[in-house]
């Protein structure tokens, strides 16, 4: 699928494109709207519903995704509750082997998340992934989200990446449309961030339900280098 000689570094989405989406969506779907109703007296019904109207007020913000912004607003421990249900936190199938291939390459592999410091600590703990990746970088540590397009001329003053030789690898449409218009050139949109769910729709954007088939290919190329061959035409 990828010119893997013509790719230097792997920017790389933590929740649904490492990480299963699952946890992040019954956390903010199910878990919160719960103890928010015991919280403030409301039927869970009614907490769901105020708090629907929240997030689609800051969607795609730096807001979003800060959990100091929801622990004000809603009068709540976000980082405690997500420790409460942390063992829904799962690393998607196929990824350590796809970061080892990686490394076995020589591509830098890098995390770029919009998840706020808090988050991103409780998901590196729980996971480890932290020891396959050679940079993590929190979009709060840059001032923008992933959406914005200007978020990644900052992130490439921070890793010096060239955009034309550089694959990045996320769930979201909005996020991946924003690195095509910075100059991005290889781009791959997960379709099941979430596993409980069904596959996404293709959009227009090389996609893969899961990295199995990438993982076939760099573990083809590494091979081929190692025995310092040709690959077949």
């Amino acid at each position: 699928m990828f010119p893997w000689n013509l790719i230097d570094t792997v920017l790389l989405d933590m929740d649904g494109t490492l990480l299963d989406l699952h946890f992040d969506n019954h956390f903010w779907l199910e878990y919160v709207p719960q103890r928010y109703a015991e919280k403030h007296g409301l039927s869970l019904e009614a907490a769901r519903e105020e708090l629907m109207q929240r997030y689609r007020a800051v969607e795609g913000t730096l807001d979003w995704y800060c959990v100091d912004y929801w622990s004000r607003e809603l009068a709540l421990d976000i980082p405690l509750l997500k420790a409460e249900v942390e063992h829904l936190i799962q690393v998607h199938p196929h990824v350590i082997e796809f970061l080892q291939q990686l490394k076995r390459l020589g591509k830098s592999r890098v995390l770029v998340t919009n998840a706020h410091q808090k988050a991103l600590q409780l998901k590196m703990r729980k996971t480890a992934l932290g020891k396959h990746l050679d940079r993590v970088i929190s979009a709060h540590e840059l001032g923008l989200p992933k959406e914005n397009p200007a978020f990644w001329s900052r992130l490439q003053q921070q890793v010096h990446f060239d955009p034309r030789r550089t694959l990045f690898v996320d769930d979201s449409l909005p996020v991946l449309e924003s690195a095509r218009a910075f100059g991005i050139r290889h781009l791959l949109h997960v379709l099941r961030p979430d596993t409980r769910q069904p596959i996404r729709q293709e959009s227009g954007f090389p996609a893969l339900a899961d990295l199995r088939p990438l993982v076939d290919e760099l573990r083809l190329a590494a091979d081929v280098l190692e025995l310092g061959e040709e690959p077949a035409a």
